[in-house]
Parts: C-alpha cells; structure tokens; sequence
C-alpha cells in the first residue's frame, strides 16, 4: 500500500508541476514577442559589447539606444517614407500636420537619393528669400546631405524663431550653389485663399491639405457659390499634400457621387476611395495648376479631376509621390510613419517618381519670379474663359 500512495503523491507532484507548466503557457501575455523568422542574438551580442567595452560606459543611454536600432530598422526597408520617430521627433511631425510650428516653412523630400524642396510654404521665410520646388539642398549650415535622413535634415532646418540658418541650394540650369541664409519664424500653414477673377472665375489656391482644410473649403465654397462665379482655377502648386481624407473630401465638391477618387493598392487587396458629398462644382468648368511642388494628395485630387471628367492640368509635371502611410503610435511616446500602400489613379496608373504630366506645359522662368509674372496662372485663365 505504501508504494501506491507514494506513486499516488508523485502523480499528484508531476500533474502540479506539469499543470503548472501549461496553465502558465496559457496565461503568459506577450503581445510583442521576439519574431522566430530572425535571428535576434546578433542584437543583444552587439548590446552587451557595447556595454561592456564601450571606452566611456557612462555616456551610454540605453533608451537612445534602443531608438537608434528601431531607427535602424525603418531605415533598412530603403523606403524614404517609412520612419522611425523618437518622442521628440514626432512632437515635431504632429506640429507638421497641425500646420503651426517653428522654422523656415517648406516641406522637403528625397528623390534621387538627393535632399531636395518639394514645396516652399506660401508666406514664409523659405518663399520669401526664393526657394522653389525642386531645388537641391547640398548643405545645411555647412553639414553636407549626402545620405541625410528626411528627420535629421528637418531636425537641423527647424529651430527657435528669429534664429537663422544657412541652405546651401543648387538649382537646374545654375553653375554653382548658392547660400540662403534664413531666418526661423512662427509658421502658421493657411489652408487655402480664393478670390474672384474677371468677373466670373473663382480662383481657388490650395496650400496644404491639413487636418482643417475641409471646414476652410466648405467656408470657401459656400461663399463662391454666392457669387457670379461659374467657372473655376484650381491651383495646386507647391501644395506637398497631407491628409489623403482631406483630398478625398474635396474631390466630393468636383466630382459625381460614386466616382473613383483614388484606389489603395496593398498587393493583392485593393482599397477603392469614392467620391462623397455635395457636388456642388461638378457642372463648374474647371482647368487645374500643378508644378514640380504639387506632391501626394494634391496628385490624387489633379488625378482624380483628370481621370474621371477629363480636366486639364496646366504647368510642369508634378513630384510623384504615389505611396499611404499610416501613423503608428508606440508605447514610450515615440512612432512608425509605415508605408502601408501604395496608390493608384482612378485609370489604375502609378505614378511613383513619375508624377503627373500637365495637357499644356508652360515654364516659369527666372526672370518671370524676379517680375512678379505668372504664365502658368495667365494660361490657365485664358483657356477657362473658353469653356463652356
């Protein structure tokens, strides 16, 4: 009897251990386990190394360095457009899309592997000293871009208002660069102006599509509708875009219900984005700006007009941004900008690092900046007042 009630106690000890063991798995939460596809020892061996031989072990700030590596990451994909954001750094993009913060206001991009200005902000120090789209930033305050990050080349333009910086510029058709020194300011990004031409033509300047640029448009669209206006410039120049929501909103205004705004290309899925809301300008004859500023959403406006009704773009081919992304927030403050799409016209084209050709190509020229002239807006109404 007694070896049945020590193998009776021994079951009972194995099935507590054991049950133990497998009520644990089960309750154990691990919503960010270490992947199985990848090989994580080489981290924590170079971790424990730099802890361990670093010359000054003091200076080491273990969640810089985590921040570092999560930057690493993103910057691996080789996508300029998905990005690791420390706390500070997304602070900063927040202000961005909110459309305040402090420092030379222009928006800038990579393309060709080269740090250069999508769109200098209508009002600020950057268009006021004369920045223009498509101008290639080589140095910033004597720091050369050569294989700068979008968030470093920010981090070094931004800074306190009335505090300068220096840009050193090439431009197409210069023989040498140039320095602009500018001086930081308050930027506050307005989302759009509007003023009657001739008579009968609304000219509509969008700047920027941020986070209350619909309530702005519908301010502004009410009002026109008030007028004699029954014919519409809209221009979309140096306009870098924003909210993709807020390009879709608009295109409502211009298009029937049920037109393809856009389409999400994710691989095999597809996301198809209809045109919603009032109509109110779909009759409107309608011709549209774009230049070498005009980037990401304002590309899916002009695409969405041309594709689906046929509508003229007036100036020079635009930047060609063709890809989402999407803002995830991380625990410790900091953030992921991920590429989650990329994004089709309306007629299913792609138009990453291609752009948008215009119907009527028209140059700006030196000389037309330095007299106050615009032949781009000069041919766009001419061609609207022969429209019917």
């Amino acid at each position: 009897m007694k070896w049945i009630k020590r193998f009776f106690i021994l079951f009972l000890l194995i099935l507590a251990l054991g049950g133990g063991y497998f009520w644990g798995r089960a309750t154990i939460v691990c919503p960010f386990c270490q992947p199985t596809d990848a090989d994580f020892s080489t981290f924590w061996e170079a971790w424990h190394k730099l802890k361990e031989e670093y010359v000054n072990p003091e200076k080491l700030d273990h969640q810089k360095m985590v921040w570092g590596a999560a930057r690493g990451m993103a910057e691996s994909i080789e996508d300029p457009y998905t990005v690791f954001f420390d706390p500070e750094e997304t602070g900063i993009f927040l202000q961005d899309v909110a459309g305040e913060f402090e420092g030379v206001g222009m928006e800038i991009g990579i393309r060709n592997d080269q740090l250069q200005i999508i769109a200098p902000l209508e009002g600020t120090p950057a268009a006021k000293a004369g920045l223009r789209p498509g101008d290639k930033i080589m140095q910033i305050d004597n720091e050369l871009t050569i294989d700068i990050t979008i968030e470093k080349a920010v981090a070094l333009i931004r800074g306190p208002k009335g505090t300068e910086v220096v840009l050193t510029i090439m431009r197409e058709n210069w023989d040498s660069t140039k320095d602009f020194a500018i001086k930081r300011e308050l930027i506050k990004v307005p989302s759009l102006k509007w003023e009657i031409k001739d008579n009968n033509i609304a000219y509509i300047k969008l700047y920027h599509f941020s986070e209350n640029v619909d309530s702005d448009f519908q301010n502004a669209g009410l009002e026109i509708l008030e007028t004699k206006a029954d014919r519409i410039v809209l221009d979309l120049r140096s306009n870098p875009g924003g909210y993709l929501q807020m390009a879709v909103y608009i295109a409502g205004w211009f298009l029937k219900g049920g037109q393809t705004v856009v389409i999400e290309n994710y691989g095999e899925e597809k996301d198809l984005y209809e045109a919603k809301g009032n109509t109110w300008f779909s009759n409107y004859p309608l011709v549209v700006l774009i230049n070498e500023g005009t980037a990401s959403a304002s590309e899916i406006l002009a695409a969405a007009l041309k594709d689906n009704r046929g509508i003229q773009l007036i100036g020079k081919t635009s930047f060609g941004k063709g890809s989402v992304q999407t803002l995830e927030r991380l625990r410790d403050g900091s953030s992921l900008k991920i590429t989650v799409a990329d994004w089709l016209t309306p007629k299913g084209e792609h138009i990453t690092n291609i752009g948008l050709e215009p119907d009527i190509e028209v140059e700006l020229t030196e000389e037309d900046y330095d007299q106050g002239k615009d032949p781009q807006l000069d041919k766009a109404l001419e061609i609207i007042k022969d429209m019917y």
